[in-house]
C-alpha cells in the first residue's frame, strides 16, 4: 500500500471558499489564499482547488486565484473546474497546478482525457467523478451535481483510465457534507477495478472515517473539506490518529520545511 494521503479541498465560487451538504454549496467559509496557506502549514499532503460553478456557468477557471494559491504552497496542487481543452490544461499547469482535474467536459468529450494525457502525461490528469446512488448502482452526475447521466460509475472509472487518466477522484453526492462517513462500497469497487490511485471524497466527519476508507475502502487518499474548514478536525489530528492505528503517514511537513530552511 502506498503512503496514504490526506487531501484538503477548496470549493471556490465567486472567489470565496464555500461548503454545503450534498453539493448545495451554500455557506461561505473563507478566502482561498488564506486557507491554502493554512493547510500548507498544517501538513496536508495535497490541496485540491475546484471552481465548482465554472462548468455550470460555461466559463473557464479563475486563473488569478489559482496563481495566488500556488504561491502559498509547498505541496502538490490539483485544479479543476470548466476545463474543456488540452490548451486549458496547459494554461493551468503553467499557472501553478501540478495536476488538472476534468469532470463534466470529460463526460461530454472523452477525448479530452486522452489528448491531455498524451500531451502532458497521465500523472497530470485526474478524472473526478461526481456520483449518485441510483437503484442498484451509482451513476455519474455532471455540471456540479446538476445533471444525471446514464454512465455507471465503475465503468466510467475504468474507461477514464483506459483513456489515460492517472488518478480517479470519487465524489459521493449522497455523502457530501453529511459527516457520516465516506461512500465505502463504491469506493472499494472502483479501487479494485482500476490500476491507478483512487481518492475518496465526501462524508468525512471523524478520524475513524479516514481510517475506514483508506483500509476497508482501499482508497489511496482521503479528501475532506468541511471538517477542516470549520475547525472540527485538523490535518495533524487526523494523521496522528492514522499513525496510532498503524498507517504510515507523512507528518509535520511544514515543520520539516522550516528545519530545512534553518
Amino acid at each position: 500500500m502506498l503512503t496514504p494521503r490526506i487531501i484538503v479541498c477548496l470549493d471556490v465560487a465567486r472567489g470565496k471558499v464555500i461548503r454545503g451538504t450534498k453539493f448545495s454549496a451554500d455557506r461561505e467559509v473563507g478566502d482561498p489564499i488564506t486557507l491554502a496557506a493554512e493547510y500548507n502549514h498544517q501538513g496536508a499532503d495535497e490541496l485540491v482547488f475546484y471552481d465548482i460553478t465554472a462548468s455550470a456557468e460555461g466559463r473557464s477557471l479563475f486563473i488569478d486565484v489559482l496563481e495566488r494559491c500556488a504561491e502559498q504552497l509547498f505541496i502538490p496542487l490539483t485544479v479543476g473546474g470548466g476545463v474543456r481543452t488540452p490548451d486549458e490544461v496547459k494554461r493551468l499547469l503553467r499557472a501553478g497546478a501540478d495536476k488538472v482535474s476534468v469532470n463534466t467536459q470529460a463526460v461530454a468529450n472523452p477525448s479530452l482525457i486522452h489528448e491531455s494525457a498524451q500531451r502532458f502525461g497521465s500523472q497530470c490528469i485526474v478524472l473526478s467523478m461526481d456520483i449518485l446512488h441510483q437503484g442498484d448502482h451509482y451513476c455519474v452526475v455532471t455540471h456540479g451535481g446538476r445533471q444525471r447521466t446514464d454512465l455507471d460509475a465503475v465503468d466510467w472509472a475504468k474507461r477514464g483510465v483506459e483513456l489515460g487518466a492517472g488518478e480517479i477522484v470519487v465524489n459521493s453526492i449522497d455523502a457530501d457534507g453529511t459527516k457520516e462517513g465516506y461512500a465505502l462500497s463504491i469506493t472499494r469497487q472502483i479501487a479494485e477495478a482500476v490500476p491507478v490511485p483512487v481518492v475518496a471524497s465526501g462524508g468525512a466527519g471523524k478520524p475513524e472515517d479516514f481510517y475506514t476508507i483508506l483500509v476497508e475502502g482501499r482508497a489511496d487518499a482521503a479528501l475532506a473539506a468541511g471538517v477542516f474548514h470549520y475547525g472540527e478536525l485538523t490535518v495533524p489530528q487526523v494523521k496522528d490518529y492514522l499513525k496510532h492505528r498503524g498507517l504510515s503517514v507523512r507528518l509535520d511537513i511544514a515543520g520539516l520545511q522550516q528545519g530545512e530552511e534553518n
